[in-house]
């Protein structure tokens, strides 16, 4: 078996003396793992870190097999990261989101959106956005069409809990310390103030905690809650 793709790098780890194991985001396939040898020497030290783009050749006798992966740089980002604490963290978090799809299911969407946001300055609007299609990518999309009440799809500014549906402003003021808020720029509307970029990080967060975190029992990447504070101040 071998196929050749374009792909993101999104972990490595150690393998034996001299190899590792490199983790790749790749177009049309999906998240894929491969046996990279001698990956652990300077040569391709500097290729093999995570938010770089690669041109990859996977081999495997069977195709269930973990395969090995021949590693050729098409764009390095990790130096020009490394030196902005805030991108840093940005292309952590979203490696780490991308290490929640399941192997070898192609998401493209989320490929390209990780590629566009780790070559832009570190956004909090960007990047609630990006959870909120992570969700959906994961098939546990939020209805933020029309109110769960009433139907209207005007003034919705809440999301419930328990649903994942939006709520009008009208219907949710008896239940407003029950609901999330759902901030206007989710909706395409208008800028974000940092505490509608913090409620954007609260509403993605509480659903991703409920269908991921807390279901397959992994704690949230480590770096989200200090990357939201410096966003929001």
């Amino acid at each position: 078996m071998e196929w050749t793709g374009e792909g993101l790098l999104i972990g490595v780890r150690r393998h034996g003396e001299t190899s590792v194991i490199a983790e790749a985001m790749v177009l049309g396939k999906g998240r894929y793992l491969g046996l990279v040898r001698g990956g652990r020497s300077r040569k391709q030290a500097a290729t093999l870190q995570p938010g770089n783009s690669v041109q990859l050749v996977w081999r495997a006798r069977i195709e269930d097999h973990l395969g090995t992966f021949a590693v050729e740089l098409l764009q390095a980002r990790a130096a020009g990261l490394i030196v902005d604490r805030t991108r840093l963290y940005a292309s952590q978090l979203l490696t780490e989101h991308l290490r929640l799809l399941p192997e070898r299911d192609p998401h493209d969407r989320l490929l390209m959106e990780t590629v566009r946001l780790l070559d832009s300055p570190a956004d909090g609007m960007a990047l609630a956005r990006f959870e909120l299609l992570l969700l959906e990518e994961l098939g546990f999309g939020l209805d933020l069409s029309s109110c769960a009440v009433t139907g209207s799809s005007e003034d919705l500014t809440h999301v419930s809990p328990r649903s994942g549906r939006a709520v009008s402003r009208e219907a949710a003021e008896p239940y407003k310390d029950r609901l999330l808020r759902l901030p206007a720029f989710l909706l395409g509307q208008g800028p974000a103030t940092p505490q509608e970029v913090a409620d954007a990080f609260a509403l993605t967060g509480y659903f991703l905690d409920m269908h991921v975190w807390h279901a397959r029992q992994i704690d949230p990447a480590p770096m989200r809650e200090t990357l939201i504070e410096i966003l929001t101040r």
